[in-house]
């Protein structure tokens, strides 16, 4: 199973089904199941169904319901380079979040073994 890193506030919004997109400089191969991971914990799990994209921040800042991101923070974020929307569906929130260790350097990723 993948672990996706994710700040917050936006890591509880995907898992409470508010934000369906996720925002991210590249594109992904993943698809299925993940878990969201923030601040070493496992809030839930979400399928990640299709990648879109490129867009500039300009064009995603018409579908900003989706991704809660400011036109500003994209433009920020972005930082002149095209973005990637990772769409995600069927989020199931743990209550409680479960710990989570994350390797040394891990960014985007974690390798989560043992999964249940």
């Amino acid at each position: 199973m993948k672990g996706l890193i994710v700040r917050q506030p936006y890591a509880k919004w995907i898992v409470e089904g508010k934000k369906v997109w996720e925002i991210r400089k590249t594109p992904t191969r993943i698809r299925g199941r993940i878990v969201i991971i923030s601040e070493k914990k496992a809030l839930g799990t979400v399928e990640l169904v299709d990648v879109l994209g490129p867009f500039t921040p300009e064009e995603l800042a018409n579908h900003e319901s989706k991704h809660l991101a400011s036109y500003d923070f994209l433009k920020r974020y972005s930082n002149g380079k095209k973005l990637y929307a990772w769409v995600l569906a069927n989020p199931v929130k743990f209550d409680p979040p479960r710990d989570v260790e994350i390797p040394n350097g891990a960014q985007i990723w974690v390798n989560l073994k043992n999964w249940r």
